[in-house]
């Protein structure tokens, strides 16, 4: 009798690898089950930055940190995010942070500048959409012309005062309440277009409502302007958003309707009439010429004409009675 056919297990145990086979008409021997052994789990152990790993090995450094760095770091109360160099470098592809030029961060939930103002050559930025209320790393983006700051929780604006190439600004939709504020925006020679109100937005801020005549009062403290909220003040086209103002409050303007006038034609009598031929010196040598040559032309049938009559006559062959040539 083999060892199999005494206990199978012992043969698992021994040598997994083989499977012993009991004897012809012989029933299989019986033996108790051999209990299953589960793998132990390896203790948890703690790292310094608060990731765990099994059998203490370290993990690499991926993860949750890269990715905060990568999407920028949460806030201390979690109000919003705050802008890294490495959220810098993923959103605009650049190595280096003097070297981005364009950026936009629209709608990200950002509520920390960060360190955007090491960004010393950026020239447009869109930061629309988000939760920011210091405008502080801003003072130091002398390069700085095109400012989108839409639908932010901005209401001082001092650090904007050292933007000296700063262009274009766009506050709609934030908490801008007084005139006052925008005072500092009064050194900025280069500043042409201000945006405080987005009809098409519906975006607006504080100072829109309190003051009916904001944008008159904004455009004699800041006379370098040329637009504000997207209407021209001074250039070319201010005249005819003045005509379409005037024009917007005629009808009341008066104590009753104008009387209607009478029609008048859109364009002179005389414009439908053909204008009368002109020559120039250039047609009427054009002319003269071209008689020169019809007469040329002329001439040269006429001496055809002589050649080939004296050609028939040469070549004649019998007298014809009627004094015509047969060759």
């Amino acid at each position: 009798m083999t060892l199999g056919a005494i206990c199978p297990s012992v043969c698992l145990s021994v040598r997994p690898s083989i499977h012993p086979i009991p004897p012809p008409h012989s029933p299989p021997p019986r033996c108790p089950s051999v209990p299953v052994l589960l793998p132990v789990p390896l203790p948890l152990h703690h790292h310094g930055n608060g990731r765990r790993s099994r059998g203490g090995h370290q993990e690499p450094p991926f993860g949750r940190t890269a990715r905060m760095e990568a999407h920028g770091e949460k806030g201390e109360e979690g109000a919003g995010l705050r802008i890294t160099a490495q959220l810098l470098k993923a959103s605009s592809g650049q190595f280096a942070l003097d070297s981005i030029l364009l950026l936009r961060l629209r709608g990200r939930g950002i509520a920390d500048l960060g360190c955007l103002g090491d960004c010393a050559h950026l020239e447009w930025l869109d930061l629309s959409g988000n939760s920011i209320s210091q405008l502080g790393p801003l003072a130091g983006l002398k390069q700085l012309a095109v400012l989108n700051l839409s639908r932010n929780r901005v209401s001082s604006l001092e650090p904007l005062g050292s933007c000296e190439n700063l262009q274009s600004l766009n506050l709609a939709g934030n908490l801008v309440s007084s005139l006052q504020q925008l005072r500092c925006l009064a050194g900025l020679r280069r500043l042409e277009s201000l945006r405080l109100r987005d009809a098409l937005g519906q975006l607006s801020n504080p100072v829109c409502a309190a003051s009916a005549a904001y944008r008159a009062a904004l455009a004699e403290a800041l006379p370098g302007l040329k637009a504000i909220d997207g209407e021209r003040v001074s250039g070319r086209g201010s005249e005819l958003f003045q005509l379409c103002r005037d024009l917007d409050g005629s009808p009341g303007a008066g104590p009753g309707p104008a009387p209607p006038r009478a029609a008048q034609p859109w364009v002179q009598a005389s414009f439908w009439e053909p204008p009368p031929p002109r020559r120039s010196s250039i047609i009427e040598e054009a002319y003269k010429q071209f008689g020169e040559v019809l007469q040329e032309c002329r001439e040269l049938s006429r001496r055809a004409d002589d050649t080939i009559a004296q050609a028939e006559r040469a070549l004649s062959v019998r007298t014809d009675p009627t004094g015509s040539f047969v060759f």
